[in-house]
């Protein structure tokens, strides 16, 4: 039985049930006043001897009243039923749309949304529940279409880039070994191939690095950044101008210093001949952070967000060489949302890349350690003060 059926059966029910209590109540007074007798009222003549009306007879029988209620009662019932049979599909009418809408609606298709009639009853209390539902299953839709399609394309980068050495490896191998070769051609091959395995060995490295750093921060020290960008930069063939100031934060001390690395280690890779990079670590209210930039070519803006993808290395615009994996600033991105910071990459008007690093203070303000300053030695940068050193490169 159809919801509506019920519901046109319990409308009559409850008419029928009004209506037969109705009468019951009324047959009770009647009975109670007498009313299963016959009263004849007799008018007198008047004195002035004109003759009488005719008398009025007023007969009421229980017999008659419950006749006539009964034949009243049965034709209620059935305009109840009637109208209630009416009522009832106007009722549900939002709730058929609601359920054909939701028949339509499948996997592929969740762009339709339920109907909100107005007022705001419970009706349109239930179809602005379901479009709400259906809003965040399209969204974990999209988000986990977006996962898979991000992983198919590492996947398949990796794959690409883990071919490439033994590619190498296996055309040197065959074109040496074809021609009958000496020992020159032997040691040549030799090199090929240990150039080739130490590409594979890099990029197993960073693959390895970057699980790390998205699987989270382990056991947590404090680790100041200018210590660790002060050893990423010693020996940097280029001009530096550091302004290292204390910037303690909490965290694992191998990622921490696996970004520090990255972040020099692209800034000199992506740098152009005499050309200088520009460090700043410090502290905020409630964050330390690091900036770090460096000369170059001019990179679209367009393509700067795209950097943090793995074994991304820019449109060609960009220097890059074979060292090169990709793999650098999307180690450096997974280390800070570990972390719980930020990472902003921006480009410079001028050429190059500016990235900021912001990750949340490890000590209290009375925690922290001052200020040192240390002397520039040849290859090193300068600590805590503001200075340039041409290490060669410029």
């Amino acid at each position: 039985m159809t919801a509506r059926a019920r519901l046109t059966i319990l409308y009559a029910a409850l008419v029928l049930a009004a209506a037969a209590l109705l009468t019951t109540l009324t047959y009770l007074l009647i009975r109670g006043n007498g009313g299963h007798r016959t009263s004849v009222i007799m008018l007198s003549p008047s004195p002035s001897g004109i003759p009488p009306l005719p008398p009025s007879i007023e007969a009421v029988t229980l017999t008659d009243f419950i006749s006539q209620a009964a034949i009243a009662l049965a034709v209620v019932t059935v305009l109840a039923a009637v109208l209630g049979w009416l009522v009832a599909g106007r009722v549900l009418r939002p709730i058929r749309t609601i359920s054909a809408t939701a028949h339509r609606l499948s996997a592929e298709n969740l762009s339709e949304r339920m109907p909100v009639t107005t007022p705001a009853d419970e009706l349109a209390t239930l179809a602005g529940t379901v479009n709400g539902m259906l809003d965040r299953i399209q969204q974990g839709i999209t988000d986990r279409d977006r996962v898979l399609a991000s992983q198919r394309l590492f996947t398949a980068n990796a794959a690409h880039e883990l071919r490439t050495p033994l590619t190498t490896m296996r055309t040197a191998i065959d074109v040496t070994l074809d021609n009958q070769p000496g020992t020159e051609e032997l040691l040549a091959m030799t090199a090929d191939v240990r150039t080739a395995v130490e590409q594979s060995q890099r990029i197993l490295d960073g693959l390895l690095a970057l699980a790390r750093s998205q699987a989270g921060v382990g056991l947590r020290h404090g680790v100041d950044l200018a210590d660790l960008v002060a050893t990423a930069l010693d020996g940097v063939d280029f001009t530096v101008r550091a302004d290292l100031r204390p910037a303690l934060v909490c965290g694992e001390p191998v990622l921490l210093e696996r970004m520090c690395g990255n972040l020099v280690e692209n800034a000199v890779r992506h740098n152009c001949p005499g050309g200088r990079i520009e460090v700043t670590t410090g502290t905020t209210d409630d964050r330390a952070f690091l900036y770090i930039g460096n000369t170059g070519p001019l990179i679209p803006a367009s393509t700067v967000d795209q950097l943090r993808a793995p074994f991304a290395r820019g449109d060609g615009a960009r220097i890059h060489t074979d060292r090169g994996i990709g793999l650098g600033l999307s180690i450096v991105d997974a280390v800070v949302i570990a972390h719980g910071g930020g990472l902003t990459l921006t480009a410079r008007p001028g050429g190059g890349l500016q990235v900021a690093v912001h990750l949340p203070l490890g000590l209290n303000e009375g925690q922290r350690v001052r200020s040192r300053t240390r002397s520039v030695q040849p290859g090193a940068p300068t600590r805590t003060n503001i200075g340039e050193v041409s290490n060669g490169a410029g």
